[in-house]
């Protein structure tokens, strides 16, 4: 943020700018797809010139990155209230469970897992060491970034290939990958 709020906009211009271009991104993508995010109309959805994105964002995978920063940025956020009461083994499955239906909930997450390339999502999720992270946080494992790895190949294994009904991914969790837990511990 820099200068003065702008009193006619409501806010920084710039900052409006750019959560107005994400907002249409996010929108293209999630209809669209990721292949279906161009330029020229997040521009046009905008309400603004493709110079203009280009400035204030950055080119097409600029974009693109940060609006898959901000869903999974609301992603954690849910799977972080959905946790909040639980510890132990029951934290690692309410973790896992919540990541599960935070995805599917979120238009743009679902968008780039289904239009997207094995070999990105791979390199974009489970080879991100800072999703592992937040995987090893979130589901009260700290500090062991293999497990944090693995959880979120967990995670997009149930996501890719989900089980009949939610009490069978469940029953998954509790039976396959808990016990990986209480071994460590």
């Amino acid at each position: 943020m820099t200068g003065h709020p702008d009193w006619l906009a409501g806010g920084h211009r710039r900052d409006l700018a750019i959560e107005r271009i994400h907002a249409a991104a996010a929108d293209l993508i999630a209809r669209k797809g990721m292949a279906g995010l161009n330029i020229d109309h997040v521009a046009a959805a905008a309400g603004c010139s493709r110079a203009t994105v280009y400035r204030y964002v950055g080119g097409k995978s600029a974009l693109r990155d940060a609006v898959l920063t901000g869903a999974i940025a609301r992603i954690a956020g849910r799977i972080r209230r959905a946790v909040a009461a639980h510890t132990g083994p029951d934290r690692i499955t309410h973790a896992i469970l919540a990541a599960l239906a935070a995805v599917r909930a979120d238009p743009v997450a679902t968008a780039f897992l289904t239009t997207t390339s094995p070999n990105e999502v791979d390199t974009y999720l489970a080879g991100n060491p800072r999703l592992a992270d937040a995987a090893t946080e979130l589901t009260g494992t700290g500090g062991d970034p293999p497990a944090g790895q693995w959880i979120v190949r967990v995670v997009l294994s149930l996501l890719f290939w989900p089980a009949t009904d939610p009490s069978a991914e469940r029953a998954l969790v509790e039976r396959y990958v808990l016990p990986a837990f209480t071994i460590h511990q």
